[in-house]
Parts: C-alpha cells; structure tokens; sequence
C-alpha cells in the first residue's frame, strides 16, 4: 500500500491501515494543554516544537502515525526543516497518546511497541475518564514504566489516607525537557492553575 492512498483519516500500523476517529471534546482540551504547557515551555526556552494531532510522522519502520502530541527537540530541528509544512519523517523525542474508546488497544500494545522500537525517548498514555498519565521512558532500547500520574480533585485528596496523600504527585515531569514538570490539573482541567 502507497502512503499516497491514505486518506487523512487513517494510519498505518506495520503496514495495515487503521481509522483514525476524530476526536473528542475531552480529547481536543487536554490535546490544547499538552500544548499550551509543555509545548509554549519548550518554544519560549527554544527548546523545540510540540505539534498537536492532525500531523503525519512517517516511522522509519514505515508505519504513518498521528500522535494526538508530538515534540521534537531543538537539538532534532532536521525532522522538521526538511520537510517544511508538509510531514514529519523520523522519530519524535516525546508522543503522547489520549485513549479513546476505539484507540486505546492499539495505544498501549501495537503503538508502543512502534514507538518504543523506533526509538521515540518518552512516551505517554492518557486516559481522559480516569484522568491518568502513564510515562514510558526508553532505556537500553525498551520502555520502562516511569511514573503513573493520577488526577485528584480538592474533595477526592481529602478524602485520602494520609499515606496516599503522601504518595500523591501532583506534576508530571517532562524527561526530555530536563524534567520541567507540568500540574496534572492542568492536563486535565478547563482553565490553568
């Protein structure tokens, strides 16, 4: 199959096509955060770009991905400059994935293991009904678990044993930006804190 026979609306995973659905009103707003924090960080400190879905990546593996978050590194700026306003070609620093009900079988399986053996350093999955964030991280060439995140609300931390309130984390850390760390309320909520 040609990348040229794909419409707009579909990826390619190890060479079979897959729908990619539009997405949600939940989806859209964590998307724009993922951007307006980590992504404005990155651009104000001329660190790198993050793009939000809609925007092909060509593996070199050749599967074709939309990642709902992409960042790429200043130090990776050649992915981006080659191919100006058309795709990237070549392998992000960070992807983030926001489950759906139809997409999140093949964002934490067949996706992963893509992104994990063409070598993308950070990975993250939303899951916008529980409000959680698992990070992936590459080392030696495989994803490790790195942190589960977990959105609370004011009542819902009151409502914790005193152990888990210890436990809480309540910033993610952003690895291949030097750990800059990002309010999971902010992923998740409507307004910025």
């Amino acid at each position: 199959m040609l990348v040229s026979d794909i419409r707009d609306d579909y990826e390619i995973i190890e060479g079979e096509k897959f729908m990619a659905p539009s997405p949600g009103m939940w989806h859209v707003n964590i998307t724009a955060n993922l951007i307006g924090t980590i992504g404005v960080y990155a651009r104000i400190n001329k660190l790198g770009v993050a793009f939000a879905d809609n925007f092909d990546v060509h593996f070199p593996d050749g599967s074709l991905f939309r990642p709902d978050f992409i960042f790429v590194s200043a130090t990776n700026e050649k992915l981006f400059m080659e191919n100006r306003n058309t795709t990237l070609h070549g392998v992000p620093d960070m992807v983030a994935e926001i489950f759906s009900k139809s997409t999140m079988k093949r964002d934490v399986g067949i996706k992963k293991d893509v992104y994990e053996r063409n070598g993308v350093r950070e990975y993250w999955i939303i899951d916008p009904w529980r409000e959680t964030i698992d990070v992936y991280l590459l080392r030696d060439g495989k994803y490790e678990l790195d942190g589960h995140y977990e959105n609370y609300r004011d009542n819902e931390l009151e409502e914790l044993s005193d152990e888990e309130r210890a436990e809480f984390k309540p910033e993610v850390p952003v690895a291949v930006l030097d750990g800059f760390k990002v309010k999971i309320r902010n992923i998740f909520g409507w307004y910025f804190e």
